[in-house]
């Protein structure tokens, strides 16, 4: 599937970083125990501290792996079916006024990523990426209502292939702990319903916009599956 494995390279490139400044220290400690160029309680101590950051990083790849996991969506079939773009818990559904991409209202559906769920994205119906814009931001918690608004976002714009004409909209937005948005597509790229399309490190939120024509088949605190969960489908 498109832009399968991003999210695990991204995670063994912190790995190794990490990896390579514990066992810089270990080797460190050892030289200066075995040549004795500084006092042996230093030494020691270097040592002692290599060993500690060492149990640190082992604890620090584990939880790595298993943020930047990438499991592949079973994404349902049928047509006019809207899925979910992030992996979480619902926790706002409302009609609002949309101008940047869908030109008005429409409706609103927020899903609150924690630090424990998967945070790759998916495309939530197949189309060409109309739009692709970054704006930056404050770094609020994701979980501020407001966060929407005024935190660091990407907002992703899909011409709906299936309904021509039809717009769908995603923004992407940083939380408090999120400092980085990586958007794995281009603008003009045409993509499938379910396709990876993005990776926001640690907690952070994700909105999709709606046609109000289109149903919305999800209610408020619902947890939902990125590529999979059936968000709305057109009435």
């Amino acid at each position: 599937m498109k832009h399968e494995g991003i999210a695990r390279r991204a995670a063994i490139k912190l790995i190794v970083a990490t990896l390579l400044v514990a066992v810089g220290l270990g080797v460190a400690g050892l030289v200066f125990v075995l040549i004795g160029l500084l006092a042996h309680f230093i030494a020691w101590i270097l040592l002692a501290l290599a060993i500690f950051l060492g149990v640190v990083w082992v604890l620090f790849a584990v939880f790595t792996i298993y943020f930047f996991r990438d499991p592949t969506a079973r994404t349902p079939t049928g047509p006019n079916l809207v899925v979910s773009p992030g992996h979480g818990k619902v926790d706002a559904i409302e009609q609002i006024s949309e101008t940047q991409f869908m030109g008005g209202p429409c409706h609103r559906v927020s899903t609150f990523l924690s630090v424990i769920n998967v945070h790759v994205q998916n495309a939530p119906v197949a189309g060409k990426v109309a739009l692709l814009q970054h704006a930056g931001g404050e770094f609020l918690s994701a979980l501020k209502a407001e966060s929407g608004l005024r935190n660091e976002n990407v907002l992703l714009g899909f011409e709906s292939t299936e309904s021509p004409g039809e717009k769908i909209g995603v923004r992407l937005i940083a939380g408090v702990l999120a400092r980085r948005i990586v958007p794995f597509v281009a603008l003009g790229d045409e993509m499938r319903r379910g396709d990876r399309m993005s990776l926001i490190q640690f907690g952070s939120r994700c909105d999709l916009y709606l046609p109000l024509h289109y149903r919305i088949q999800v209610k408020l605190g619902d947890k939902v599956v990125g590529g999979e969960t059936v968000m709305a489908s057109k009435s």
